[in-house]
């Protein structure tokens, strides 16, 4: 009757490539001392009664050609509609030849890339580390922290990129970011098995958060399935069933925003214990275990932290 859609391990594999790079270049920033230090005051963005929308003409073919270039782009993933066009609107095109230095590392920051065709090459201290094709990004870093270039990119063919300037990529990207993180923040505060996180655990986990959508009727999690994924619902509802002893499906409960579910696959590999299907169109945003343990380890050591949430989570999970 259902068809299961849970999360598989490719997501956090492509999650992994994308953390080992920014790790790398932030260790090239460190290490360059004081002068090139990062501040946490600088991820915080401009205040927005300051920022002006830019909207740079474009044809419905090029805008095309934009939403076919940051389409599976992971930093425009959490964005709505509007702050969508936001960035459709700011971008510009900007036509490369091979060999041309579109960054270099030590520089300031002005733009953030995004290929739409043709390669590139990113040096840190003159080794290739990377390179960049259709659908990559680069020049976040930057912008994000407000320090020099920590790389340089070399276009290896010709090329077509669009920037997005320092002011419209830190009101954009970042505020959405923060908006983000204060949301999921609040959610994951309300879930008994993470009540045991220090605020900047809970930061790291709202930062890790997958957006995914679903449609009216498709199935996030199957019954008896084993499962890997936790989710919050960020917008829409969902209808739970369990399996009756005639084979049929009985509706047991209903969640809307803020709910979560799944969250004891975090801590064993029990079956799902009923299925979950969106009710109409259902925004949520999910973690798996091993994205989890990655960050903060093993979700049983911390919930150890509180004797009578860790005694209460373990009855859970034993039912």
């Amino acid at each position: 009757m259902f068809e299961n859609q849970d999360v598989g391990e490719e997501e956090d594999e492509s999650r992994d490539g994308v953390s080992d790079l920014h790790s790398l270049a932030m260790a090239t920033l460190s290490s360059r001392g004081r002068r090139t230090s990062v501040s946490a005051e600088s991820l915080q963005p401009t205040a927005s009664q300051d920022f002006v929308k830019t909207v740079v003409p474009k044809s419905d073919e090029q805008r095309e050609r934009i939403r076919v270039a940051i389409g599976n782009n992971f930093l425009f993933k959490n964005l709505d509609e509007e702050q969508y066009l936001d960035v459709v609107n700011a971008m510009v095109e900007k036509r490369v030849a091979q060999t041309v230095k579109i960054i270099e590392q030590g520089g300031v920051g002005d733009y953030f890339y995004i290929v739409e065709s043709g390669t590139l090459d990113c040096l840190i201290n003159d080794s290739k580390v990377t390179e960049y094709a259709a659908g990559g990004s680069f020049g976040e870093l930057a912008l994000m922290y407000n320090a020099p270039r920590a790389a340089t990119i070399v276009a290896t063919s010709e090329c077509v990129l669009w920037a997005l300037d320092r002011v419209a990529f830190r009101m954009i990207l970042m505020e959405n970011t923060a908006r983000k993180r204060r949301m999921y923040d609040r959610f994951l505060s309300e879930v008994p098995i993470l009540k045991s996180l220090e605020p900047s655990e809970r930061h790291k986990i709202a930062d890790a958060l997958e957006p995914i959508l679903f449609e009216d009727g498709d199935v996030v999690i199957k019954e008896n399935d084993v499962g890997e994924n936790f989710y919050l619902i960020e917008q829409g509802n969902a209808i739970f069933y369990k399996t009756a002893a005639d084979g049929t499906q009985q509706e047991v409960n209903r969640s809307s925003n803020g709910d979560y579910f799944g969250e004891l696959a975090l801590l064993n590999d029990k079956p799902r214990a009923a299925t979950v299907v969106a009710n109409g169109k259902l925004k949520c945003v999910t973690l798996g275990k091993k994205a989890f343990t990655r960050l903060l380890g093993p979700v049983m050591d911390i919930l150890e932290r509180n004797s009578e949430n860790y005694h209460a989570v373990l009855k859970q999970a034993n039912q």
